[in-house]
């Protein structure tokens, strides 16, 4: 339907469209600046590309929002579809994660969101000036973004059944992200107007913005297990005594949780590791979605997570670690095995629980009362929560 919409409004802008030769030469610099700039940061999106697990932020709204504010409807689109056809054959070709039919529903969605968009600035004879243009130019950019977010989120709620909002619309840093490139798009677009000679240079911008974005990337992405999607040892371990100093200065209490999956070697025995990996991101995504929103949850090792609750007394510990071993347990995660689809149901979950300062003063004393905690909670039966504290 998307695809269809967008096909369809793109014929009829660019039929019902008249042109003058200077909206071929903004057109023809902004395909080209576009081009060039995809070139010298090939390498920069195919790995940024690469990283990215939710919906992914790229630069092309430079320029397509550009083309919206100083071009006719038919040439805006038609930018926009350009763009994305040359990321597609020079950049995102033969990547797994790139199907063609992604590439296509992305286009279609620029498509949707520049034609919203571009009906906020028409009718204004060039950019919109004063004021009031400006405000106009505000609602432009408002519209891009809202329209564009949804109809992505739209396909990624179809396609994964995902609710959560990072999951559907990403992290408050790629909808910043966002913001950015449409503020680059106006400065590109003042510039086509009033100063041609100088739209070159906002190529550099893009280009350490794009370069900057992928460091960060790197750096998330360092600190994350790739099996589960949650932070790795080193990083829950660094994030975890930096809170606790925090509560130490605050004099207040935090809570560690540590969490064993039952009987993990018969999911591997029974359903194949490549399904046991499966299962664990499952777990964690579980795990993360029934702690609190500012708790940090950590993969330890093997079938092994770890959870820091700041702020957490012995009373809020143990329902937080009751909503996650009940979550658990409803689990129903299908798999692929060598004789086709399966699902893996009966998972369960042992809980240790301590809380500082009653179980301890450092970050491993508190998790040595934890982990003795769990296996307490292993020997009474599993399937349980079990909180100590320092003896």
């Amino acid at each position: 339907m998307v695809e269809g919409l967008a096909a369809a409004v793109a014929v009829i802008a660019l039929l019902r469209s008249n042109y003058e030769t200077t909206e071929f030469v903004r057109f023809g610099s902004l395909l080209g600046l576009a081009v060039l700039q995809a070139e010298l940061s090939r390498s920069v999106e195919r790995l940024r590309r690469t990283l990215c697990d939710r919906p992914h932020i790229n630069m092309t709204s430079v320029w397509t929002f550009a083309g919206v504010l100083v071009l006719p409807q038919g040439l805006a689109l038609a930018l926009g579809l350009l763009i994305y056809l040359h990321l597609w054959l020079r950049v995102w070709r033969g990547m797994s994660h790139r199907p063609a039919y992604r590439v296509v529903y992305c286009a279609a969605a620029i498509v949707i969101s520049c034609l919203a968009s571009g009906a906020i600035v028409s009718g204004w004879n060039g950019l919109p000036v004063g004021f009031a243009g400006s405000l106009k130019i505000v609602e432009a950019a408002a519209v891009f973004t809202v329209v564009n977010a949804f109809v992505v989120a739209l396909s990624v709620y179809l396609h994964t059944g995902a609710k959560a909002p990072r999951a559907l619309f990403g992290t408050g840093d790629d909808n910043l992200l966002e913001i950015t490139t449409l503020v680059l798009g106006t400065s590109t677009a003042l510039g086509i107007v009033h100063a041609p000679a100088l739209v070159p240079f906002v190529l550099l911008p893009v280009l350490v913005l794009h370069r900057s974005v992928l460091v960060r990337q790197l750096e998330i992405a360092a600190n994350i297990d790739g099996k589960t999607g949650v932070l790795n040892a080193h990083a829950w371990h660094a994030l975890s005594e930096r809170e606790l100093m925090s509560a130490a200065r605050a004099k207040s209490k935090l809570g560690v949780l540590m969490l064993d999956l039952d009987h993990f070697k018969q999911v591997n025995d029974v359903y194949g590791h490549l399904a046991g990996d499966v299962v664990l991101k499952a777990v964690a995504e579980a795990i993360s979605e029934h702690v609190r929103d500012y708790d940090s949850v950590g993969r330890f090792g093997g079938e092994e997570f770890v959870v820091l609750l700041p702020g957490a007394t012995e009373t809020d510990v143990l329902p937080v670690a009751e909503r996650v071993r009940r979550a658990v347990m409803a689990l129903e995660v299908e798999v692929a095995t060598a004789s086709g689809p399966s699902v893996v149901r009966g998972l369960s979950v042992s809980i240790g629980a301590a809380v500082y300062p009653s179980g301890g003063t450092v970050l491993e004393r508190l998790l040595h009362v934890a982990d003795s905690a769990l296996y307490q909670a292993k020997n009474s039966g599993r399937n349980r929560v079990v909180a100590l504290a320092a003896a």
